[in-house]
């Protein structure tokens, strides 16, 4: 019963975000175009989109190889570009989505060490820092990717807002 109130205690008391809101972040400094949260207005429809990576950058280098894709900040242009095109098929756009999870590799040729800086330098590009565009966003380094070569993935939660 204890637990039961502590739940409904913490429920009460969680934060209010607005109808569709995006709360602008500062994990790595000022104005980083990360929301810390986003809510999604009651009707919407939720489309999860499987992991995307970069097309080929140089089709000549070597299959396999870090330069067929490009660098971080390329491979995460590639990537953006896609889904770009893939949501706008779909009627939809950047600004619909909520939820973004970037999977990285470090760059062997950075001393495997992530280029978070590519990242957020390519993801500007297309997110900004206006309030309403912006997804949340978690960004993890892992063991490995599924395709050789690759140095990100991202896998994003759209929603659709239904017109009624």
């Amino acid at each position: 019963m204890k637990k039961i109130a502590l739940l409904l205690l913490l429920c009460n008391t969680a934060p209010s975000f607005p109808a569709y809101g995006h709360d602008i972040g500062h994990y790595d400094g000022p104005n980083v175009a990360v929301a810390h949260s986003v809510k999604v207005p009651a009707g919407s429809e939720l489309i999860f989109l499987s992991g995307i990576v970069a097309d080929a950058a140089d089709s000549s280098a070597p299959a396999g190889s870090v330069e067929r894709f490009g660098d971080t900040a390329t491979q995460v242009r590639s990537i953006l570009a896609k889904l770009e095109r893939q949501l706008e098929a779909g009627g939809l756009s950047l600004a619909d989505i909520v939820k973004m999870n970037v999977y990285m590799l470090g760059d062997p040729r950075n001393d495997g060490a992530v280029d978070l800086t590519g990242v957020m330098g390519a993801y500007t590009e297309y997110f900004g820092t206006r309030q309403g565009d912006l997804p949340a966003r978690t960004t993890l380094q892992v063991a490995g990717l599924r395709v050789p070569g690759v140095l990100v993935e991202v896998e994003v939660i759209v929603a659709h807002r239904s017109e009624h």
